[in-house]
Formats: structure tokens, C-alpha cells, sequence
């Protein structure tokens, strides 16, 4: 793990905020889990149902989609069509079999991109830790819930990290405690306060090309690529409404 954080975020104002005119209250909280090393106990298939199911769609929940489009794969332990296709994106991408049946193989490869201490393989906890106090302390959520939001966000990365060709993702903010986001002037609801967002720079790769692969990531709000970072949060995985801002949809 990084032993120490990456510069603090530039950006003035975040528009991580509700759709405009959602007012939706919060949904429900995205589950806790301590997933590490996770011990798969079957081969799952279409019509599973179980906690490991749950595990599975955290894991392959950034390949919900081929193209641009509002598709998300649901963190609900059933495992339906939406999981299958995802799965199979997954296999094709890393060079399994693409039959929407996770084995061992497949399994394996799943447990490649973690971390023994619960994080990706190319993502660290401290990325993603308030800039200001180097915790989780201090948001909208308990510290563990933000942290295993957090946690769903890498993954989704790992996936967005994939398709732009193994480029190294840099991000810039994550996790932001409520005091933190006041000093910096983000927005009162901001996504970074749940631990569902998170600001990147990927060095090399145009942010509009980094954007239109998040499209494709399960991604619910997306900012701008015309700015110096990009933007990527999971606000419907918290009962909001999709924001692209300048999506096709």
C-alpha cells in the first residue's frame, strides 16, 4: 500500500449533487462487507441466488455494459441476465472462456485484482482516504460503510482501468470527510461524502476518452471531461438519479 497521499484535489466546486429536480432521498446504504480473500464455496450460475452472488456483482459490476447507456449491474444477490452479461464481459476481457459461469478459473482471476487488506490490485485504500484527516471519519456514513462503498468504487476502476489498455489510474480525490468538502468548496451533497466518487487523472489518455469508457463502467454520474480531471461517482447505487454531463443519454 502507498504509504502516503497523492495532492489534494484542485478542483473549486463539485457538482456531485442531485439530478436536477431528483429530490430523492437517500437510498438504501450499499451493504458492508470485508470481502478479502474471498473463499468462493461454488460455481455460480444464472439463477443463484446468496450472499457470494452479492460478491460477484460488487466484482464485475464495471463491465455492465458494452456501449454507452444507463446500465448498471443491481448489488442484489440474484443472479439474473444483467450479472451473466457482465460476467462474460469480464471472461472476454481477461481472456477466459466467455460462458457466464464462474468456476474456479474465473474465480481465480476474481480474486487476482484484491488485496489482502480488501482493496484492488491497482488501488489503495489511501487514495481514496479524506485529504485532510487520512480517514473515513467524518462523512455522510459510518466510516465502514463509506470504506466498503469506497471498496465497489475500485472495482468499477479496475474495470474503467481494463478497457483504457492498463493505463495507471491516478485519483485525485476520493473519500472527503463534511469539514474538508466545506474548505475546498464542494457541493453540500457531494458523492465524495458517501465514498461513491471519485476524481481521475489518467496520464496519456484524453478525459473524454477516459469519460466515454466510463460510460460503460456502471458509472452513474460523470462531470464534464472538459475540465483538468475526471469525475466518476456511483449515485445510483444510492437511490439517485443518473447524471452524465455530457453524455448521449
Amino acid at each position: 500500500m502507498a504509504s502516503s497521499f497523492r495532492s489534494v484535489d484542485r478542483r473549486t466546486m463539485l457538482r456531485g449533487t442531485l439530478a436536477a429536480g431528483a429530490g430523492i432521498a437517500f437510498g438504501p446504504l450499499l451493504f458492508p462487507g470485508t470481502a478479502q480473500a474471498y473463499a468462493w464455496s461454488r460455481t455460480l450460475t444464472q439463477g443463484d441466488s446468496g450472499a457470494d452472488v452479492t460478491e460477484l456483482q460488487i466484482r464485475v459490476a464495471g463491465w455492465a455494459a458494452d456501449s454507452a447507456g444507463h446500465s448498471r449491474v443491481g448489488i442484489d444477490g440474484d443472479f439474473g441476465p444483467g450479472t451473466a452479461a457482465a460476467v462474460r464481459r469480464f471472461q472476454t476481457a481477461y481472456g477466459l472462456a466467455d460462458d457466464g459461469s464462474v468456476g474456479p478459473l474465473t474465480q481465480g482471476k476474481l480474486n487476482a485484482l484484491e488485496q489482502s487488506d480488501g482493496s484492488t490490485a491497482h488501488f489503495d485504500w489511501s487514495e481514496f482516504a479524506d485529504r485532510s484527516s487520512g480517514t473515513f471519519d467524518g462523512g455522510k456514513l459510518s466510516a465502514s460503510a463509506v470504506k466498503e462503498n469506497v471498496r465497489r468504487c475500485m472495482y468499477k476502476l479496475e474495470a474503467l482501468r481494463k478497457k483504457l489498455g492498463d493505463k495507471p489510474v491516478t485519483v485525485n480525490s476520493g473519500f472527503r470527510s463534511i469539514a474538508h468538502n466545506a474548505d475546498i468548496g464542494g457541493a453540500a451533497d457531494s458523492m465524495h461524502l458517501y465514498g461513491t466518487a471519485a476524481d481521475l487523472d489518467v496520464p496519456g489518455v484524453a478525459n473524454k476518452t477516459v469519460y466515454q469508457k466510463a460510460e460503460t463502467c456502471g458509472f452513474s454520474g460523470l462531470e464534464t471531461y472538459s475540465t483538468d480531471h475526471q469525475h466518476v461517482d456511483s449515485r445510483a447505487d444510492l437511490g439517485r438519479d443518473w447524471w452524465w454531463e455530457d453524455g448521449t443519454i
